[in-house]
């Protein structure tokens, strides 16, 4: 009775939060919650991609830099790019100052303003100077950032998604998947995530591995502030929001793990 479920969240998730070729077969809530729940196994199978393709570029003799900036072009390029839009439509919306229906309205637009712009050129800015911080450590903090980022990235999709969440629009991903997790279930994935980032980062030293923790905490609490934020303004959440948050959940994870 449970595989059931759970075949259909993994489809669900690998479906619509990758270009992964996975068909979705159920777009009920039950799959929905499922999904949203299996929302970090994507971010790990997209880290690992991310770290493969920094470390074949470092065995080839590239630099550090240009491993980082492969490692953070590999997220984008699986997810075609929706997540930075998202962040660029939130940041469009938030910065536009206007009522909820007309931010939503500006967020709605196939064109990216200002706001948004400057938004994705600092946050990829951050992740690759991080990434490079990171590959500079060693080739496995580097892969190690890769994972924990992409992962804590999605565990932010899985938080809010919870129970009490409101959607800002009746229909969209935002709608289909808002408020389909319970409480208690996030709360276990957001434990589980952190204590695999704790277990990852332990293999390279008990310092890696409170870091590795830490940045999964601290990104989740960053994307909960930027979460609150969007639903005072928006009334509820977006599929933009959650691009938004899963850049930013990401970035602060890196940001996190190039310290110390």
């Amino acid at each position: 009775m449970l595989k059931i479920p759970t075949l259909h969240g993994l489809r669900f998730a690998f479906g619509t939060l990758s270009v992964f070729p996975v068909r979705v077969s159920r777009w009920d809530r039950g799959a929905a919650r499922g999904g949203m729940l299996c929302a970090p196994v994507v971010g790990v199978v997209v880290g690992t991609v991310a770290a493969a393709a920094g470390l074949l570029l470092l065995f080839l003799g590239a630099s550090d830099l240009l491993a980082a900036v492969a490692t953070a072009a590999v997220p984008a390029a699986l997810t075609r790019g929706l997540h930075l839009d998202g962040l660029a439509d939130t940041a469009d919306g938030l910065g536009s100052a206007k009522p909820a229906e007309d931010a939503l309205r500006i967020m709605k637009q196939s064109d990216i303003g200002p706001f948004g712009v400057i938004t994705l050129v600092f946050v990829l800015l951050a992740q690759v100077a991080a990434l490079t911080e990171a590959y500079a450590g060693s080739w496995a903090r580097g892969a190690l950032a890769a994972v924990v980022s992409a992962t804590a990235a999605r565990l932010a999709l899985t938080l809010a998604a919870r129970a009490g969440v409101p959607a800002a629009r009746p229909e969209g991903l935002g709608a289909a998947v808002a408020g389909v997790v319970p409480g208690r279930a996030a709360l276990l994935a957001a434990l589980l995530v952190s204590a695999a980032a704790a277990g990852g980062g332990a293999l390279l030293g008990a310092g890696d591995g409170v870091r590795a923790a830490a940045a999964v905490v601290l990104s989740a609490a960053v994307a909960e502030v930027l979460l609150r934020h969007c639903t005072r303004r928006f009334g509820g959440v977006t599929g933009d929001v959650f691009g938004g948050l899963a850049e930013t959940a990401a970035t602060a994870a890196l940001v996190t793990l190039s310290l110390g």
